[in-house]
């Protein structure tokens, strides 16, 4: 199922090519995520691909963004105080589109007892401009349309978000997702589009049961997640409970994803973990490309608080996943700056004074599970 991957091998020596770069909910270091304002500065910017997060509204459409909640990207509360469930969060799924499109979009932002404080500070200010919500097809007619009329081939990189969710509220967004984008023109290996989710058995309906009915063959990447982060859950005896990610760093796990994914999205922390201010590569990069999958690593933020002192910098962040790990791709909120690193990466050596400095060897050191 291999796309032809960009492998380089791990380590000095490395043959480093160059990565795709991912607009991580678009240009969203600059402008509130994933809004069409955010998608159309990072086009912009001449990504590879822009992402597209997608939730189901309670009418069935596919909602652009991160999370099935609304509480910390929109003022909800402020417009539908009443309409919060019993756990005090607001439900994407619980509004129609109609409703959806009368708020208000933000930047990130986190509350506490002196109020809501923006998530990453330097950011787009609060509350600020008006931005939306958006629909896939509002997003995918502008990203289309921008192609034609550029001349570009940007792709796209949408991520159905928490079906196991949306399969407890009776609704399918799987099946929608797929649909949409077919009658896009999204149906095969011929089109930029990578289908990202996080749900094993879900990804495994999409390759074995939905694209064969539908006719379809997309390229699909298994994102992992922590398992203590709860990006799945599953039921037992009427209780939820985390899904166990743990199985596919483990011995044989990549074995098992290349049976149905073209690539693997892993939290970049799976790839050079930072223990007791030492830098450890582990060797996932290399099991992956071994079985022919991608590695699409997330997410590489410039914003200063987001930079491991021990790496001390965006580019040197850059440095070590494209030319000590060698990622065949990024997802990131500054695809900009991302793009003007590998661009020079990529010159002739007598037009630039060399890479950045690197992390110290000896505090490098390959580990594996």
């Amino acid at each position: 199922m291999s796309l032809g991957a960009n492998a380089a091998a791990t380590g000095p020596e490395a043959s480093v090519k160059r990565p795709i770069v991912i607009a991580h909910r678009g240009a969203s270091g600059y402008l509130p995520e994933h809004t069409l304002e955010a998608k159309a500065l990072a086009y912009a910017m001449r990504p590879d691909y822009i992402e597209q997060d997608l939730v189901l509204s309670k009418d069935d459409r596919l909602i652009v963004m991160h999370d099935i909640h609304l509480d910390y990207t929109t003022d909800v509360a402020s417009v539908f105080p009443e309409r919060a469930r019993t756990d005090g969060h607001y439900y994407t799924i619980d509004f129609t589109l109609e409703e959806l499109k009368r708020l208000r979009v933000s930047e990130a932002f986190v509350t506490g007892v002196d109020g809501a404080s923006a998530k990453y500070p330097n950011r787009f200010p609060l509350w600020k401009s008006h931005f939306q919500l958006s629909t896939l097809e509002e997003e995918l007619e502008l990203i289309q349309g921008l192609n034609r009329t550029l001349g570009y081939d940007v792709g796209i990189y949408p991520e159905i978000k928490k079906p196991w969710f949306h399969h407890r509220e009776g609704k399918d967004i799987t099946a929608l997702a797929l649909a949409k984008l077919k009658q896009f023109g999204y149906s095969g290996r011929d089109q930029k589009i990578y289908l990202q989710c996080f749900d094993a058995e879900e990804l495994q309906r999409i390759r074995r049961e939905l694209m064969p009915q539908l006719d379809m063959d997309l390229a699909l990447v298994q994102l992992i997640a922590d398992t203590e982060w709860g990006e799945k859950q599953i039921e037992s005896d009427g209780e939820l409970s985390n899904y166990n990610y743990d199985w596919m760093l483990e011995p044989g796990g990549i074995e098992r994803i290349a049976g149905y994914a073209d690539g693997i999205g892993p939290w970049f922390g799976m790839l050079a973990p930072i223990e007791e201010g030492q830098l450890q590569i582990t060797d996932l990069v290399q099991r992956a490309h071994r079985q022919h999958l991608q590695v699409h690593p997330y997410t590489f933020r410039a914003d200063p608080d987001q930079i491991p002192a021990e790496i001390g910098s965006f580019e040197q962040l850059l440095h070590i996943a494209v030319q000590r790990i060698g990622v065949d791709g990024l997802f990131t909120d500054h695809p900009d700056k991302a793009l003007a690193y590998i661009s020079r990466m990529t010159e002739p050596e007598t037009k630039h004074s060399g890479s950045p400095a690197q992390v110290p060897l000896d505090n490098e050191q390959v580990t594996g599970p």
